[in-house]
């Protein structure tokens, strides 16, 4: 399948790894880049330009496809080493990176000159337009169905796509809700050129997280997954647990008063705790309502395979055995 994702980044499906925490490591950014899509490694996983270098080193070993890597600008307590990190991303080699959270135009020069390519991650039109604007090469539209920080708009996709597509001129691709065939031909109906996949993609056997957070991911429905953090307006969608329960009791009970001091118990250190040892109950972590269409945990290559199959089997049979004769 042709799109201008595919042509932008080299790669054979419109498919790509969204970069997750503690999930985007080499295991599973190979296998999707093997696949055919575009992996991505999640750069503040491994905090340090050190650690970064090595991840990226034991991804090439992996994989001699593209591949990209994620970098999020959030407000930290001790900020990461961005200069170091992006340094050690052109360095490497690595000609593609996924931004999120705040603006990345102070990092725009140095990785044009680099020939790295950027798509920058939005949750509304108007941020699409200023990446637009600032000089990134594609967009990745999230939609209020996705996992992680949705926004403030409470948009979902079947609006936000086509709203994207009427306003913007670079490549995008869709994001939050995505899982199979039937997104992807959905997104290519909305005007978007491919889709970007989280949540379904830790539900796989290269995932590198406990067996315990893909059987949640099986047993979850659209229904499971709570927003937490609004009185903050730092939104985050993530499965429903223990931890989410007593985090949404404080959020009530504090009501305007609540601090993110008050919820640290919840939400600090918990990814470790969640993905490498498989404590699902012990707070909030990132999931999409696209929960509920995850019944299975295939390979990586055996989803993308069956996403294609699919996607062209609605293209070619379902729409085009609707044209009148």
């Amino acid at each position: 399948m042709k799109t201008r994702i595919t042509e932008l980044f080299g790669i054979e499906h419109p498919i790509i790894q969204g970069g997750m925490h503690f999930v985007g490591l080499a295991e599973l950014a190979s296998a999707v880049s093997n696949a055919g899509g575009l992996g991505i490694i999640t750069g503040l996983t491994q905090g340090t330009p050190e650690k970064l270098a090595n991840e990226i080193a034991r991804c090439r070993e992996m994989t001699d496809k593209p591949f990209g890597v994620n970098m999020t600008f959030l407000p930290a307590l001790k900020p990461p080493d961005y200069p170091g990190l992006f340094k050690v991303i052109i360095e490497s080699g690595v000609k593609v990176v996924e931004t999120a959270g705040n603006n990345p135009a102070e990092w725009l020069p140095m990785l044009k000159e680099a020939g790295v390519k950027v798509i920058h991650k939005c949750t509304a039109v108007r941020h699409a337009l200023k990446a637009e604007r600032i000089g990134c090469d594609a967009v990745s539209v999230d939609g209020f169905e996705c996992g992680g920080h949705p926004g403030e708009d409470d948009v979902p996709n079947f609006i936000l796509l086509p709203r994207a597509a009427e306003e913007l001129s670079i490549p995008f691709v869709s994001s939050g809700g995505m899982a199979d065939g039937r997104s992807l031909v959905a997104s290519l109906a909305m005007g978007a050129d491919g889709m970007n996949m989280g949540t379904r993609f830790i539900a796989t056997k290269e995932a590198p997280v406990h067996p315990n957070v893909k059987q949640a991911l099986v047993d979850a429905s659209e229904l499971d997954t709570r927003l937490i953090m609004r009185g903050l307006r730092n939104t985050e969608r993530v499965l429903n647990n223990a931890g989410v329960s007593r985090l949404l009791e404080k959020e009530k009970t504090l009501g305007a008063n609540l601090k993110f001091e008050d919820i640290i118990p919840e939400v600090a250190g918990i990814y470790p705790r969640v993905m490498q040892e498989g404590d699902v109950e012990a707070g909030a972590w990132s999931c999409g309502m696209v929960a509920g269409l995850i019944h299975d945990i295939p390979t990586v290559q055996e989803l993308m395979d069956r996403i294609m199959h699919e996607a062209r089997t609605i293209i070619n049979e379902r729409l085009a055995g609707m044209q009148a004769a």
